[in-house]
């Protein structure tokens, strides 16, 4: 027999009598949400979200800025799922090392766009068998350029995911769902007679360059229903779309209460860093932006400066309205960058200084 034949047997003789120790299993979010009221009342607690960079340097640098991330101590950290789960093996490494290196607490994204059941089953086995124990359940975008599918033996919607992580995985997860203070964009359409609209709708009103739009009143209705069915379904808590007006949000917490929704409602903050960005996501998501907002950021456009130092002043009044009316955290969409998010917080009075 040769020496590899002896080293397997010994290998083996080891992993029978001393196996290998699992992973320890991170913290489910909606128990942290409820440590840290009772901790600490009614402030509220910060989350980050990031997205996996297309390029090595850019894992690299991203990695790198991790250990300023964990100084805020986060409740929790998001990664995105790349459209068409383009990007599965990569959240999945990111994630992994955010949570083994950064000690942060991983909230992985999970899209079931063109994504067969297999694949699902594959990356929630990968977030388990590392300890992650935080799923955001999305329906999530197709790659670009492509079509909206249900492939066979996959998922029609967000919903369908729910139902399956808890059927296949009872409560080892923590579930979160998205939700839209403005409707979902999909059905956000053109108005043709704008003295037609309803008072709420005038509220939700949309305005781009390319017309008026706006998601009714029946519409927005149904997406309530709908995000009713994914909270019974499972889902432990919902983090929103962005949105640049916090009556929405009040609005949309009072209304998913009428309805019997009573999970946490986490508000998702885009932070305004460059006028470019601004009008390509709140084209992009059909975003309603406050006539006072727009014509600021008209009046400074040509000014990067101006536009940063804006997005500071105006990202800290909008969350302070935010902590006023109640929300119990702040999620920040960061774009993988820490300067705007980390002035806001600093205004606020939520910096965390290395020291502390």
């Amino acid at each position: 027999c040769s020496l590899r034949c002896h080293f397997l047997r010994f290998r083996c003789v080891v992993q029978l009598f001393f196996p290998p120790s699992p992973t320890m299993p991170g913290d489910k979010i909606i128990d942290k949400m409820a440590k840290h009221k009772e901790v600490h009342g009614d402030k509220p607690f910060v989350s980050f979200e990031y997205y996996p960079p297309r390029t090595a340097d850019g894992v690299k640098n991203l990695m790198e800025r991790m250990s300023t991330f964990r100084e805020q101590d986060p409740l929790y950290a998001d990664m995105t799922w790349g459209a068409g789960g383009s990007t599965s093996d990569l959240t999945l490494d990111l994630c992994t090392r955010m949570f083994k290196e950064h000690d942060l607490e991983p909230n992985m994204h999970l899209t079931c766009t063109n994504m067969e059941a297999e694949k699902v089953d594959k990356a929630l086995a990968g977030a388990r068998e590392v300890g992650i124990r935080n799923i955001v359940a999305l329906r999530g975008d197709p790659p670009e350029g492509k079509e909206w599918t249900a492939v066979e033996g996959g998922f029609a919607c967000a919903l369908d995911l729910v139902r399956h992580i808890r059927a296949k995985h009872g409560d080892f997860f923590c579930i979160s769902v998205a939700g839209y203070p403005e409707g979902h964009p999909n059905v956000i359409k053109k108005v043709e007679d704008e003295t037609k609209l309803s008072e709420t709708e005038k509220q939700r009103l949309v305005r781009q360059d390319d017309g008026l739009f706006v998601c009714s009143d029946e519409d927005y209705k149904k997406d309530l229903e709908y995000l009713k069915q994914k909270v019974d379904a499972g889902a432990d808590f919902i983090i929103t779309q962005m949105f640049f007006e916090p009556a929405l949000y009040a609005k949309f917490v009072k209304d998913c209460a009428a309805i019997g929704i009573k999970v946490p409602i986490i508000p998702g903050i885009m932070c305004i860093g460059a006028y470019g960005g601004f009008k390509k996501m709140t084209s992009f998501c059909k975003s309603h932006v406050p006539p006072a907002l727009a014509e600021k950021m008209e009046s400074i456009k040509d000014s990067a400066e101006e536009v940063k130092a804006y997005g500071i002043e105006f990202g800290t009044q909008y969350c302070q309205e935010l902590m006023r009316l109640g929300a119990p955290g702040l999620h920040f969409y960061t774009l993988n960058l820490s300067k705007t998010t980390f002035a806001i917080l600093d205004n606020l009075g939520l910096l965390k200084k290395p020291s502390q």
